[in-house]
């Protein structure tokens, strides 16, 4: 298993996985302009989707040899996953625990953060093996 984390593969992942996360992550604070943070992460996880499909298949998994269209829908349903991972995290960060901690500032931005950088390791096996093979 860590033989899939330690490959030039994973790092490209991560670091396109880290830019479509700062997408996530700052669409996240425009959304909220408008919307509740539960919503505004939900809207955020997508967009970040979006700018990551794009991102993997360009520069992480150019060998794949599967369509578009497959690609895009096992994309969407590791992502489904993944957001209700990103989801719980960040609202049970936001809501209880740092609450609970006493923590008072950044809640939000603490709380997402945390929850977009989890399903990172699940996310890559997820694509490697059914998004793009």
């Amino acid at each position: 298993m860590i033989r899939h984390f330690a490959s030039r593969q994973f790092l490209v992942f991560l670091l396109t996985g880290g830019f479509a996360a700062a997408v996530n992550f700052g669409s996240r604070i425009v959304y909220n302009q408008w919307t509740d943070f539960s919503v505004a992460v939900v809207l955020a996880y997508l967009t970040g989707m979006v700018t990551a499909f794009v991102l993997a298949k360009l520069f992480v998994f150019k060998e794949s040899t599967q369509s578009v269209k497959h690609s895009a829908l096992w994309f969407c349903l590791v992502n489904g996953v993944a957001v209700v991972q990103t989801w719980l995290i960040s609202m049970g960060l936001a809501y209880y625990l740092l609450p609970w901690l006493g923590v008072t500032r950044f809640v939000p931005e603490i709380a997402h953060a945390a929850g977009v950088i989890f399903p990172v390791f699940t996310s890559y096996i997820g694509h490697k093996r059914f998004s793009f093979r």
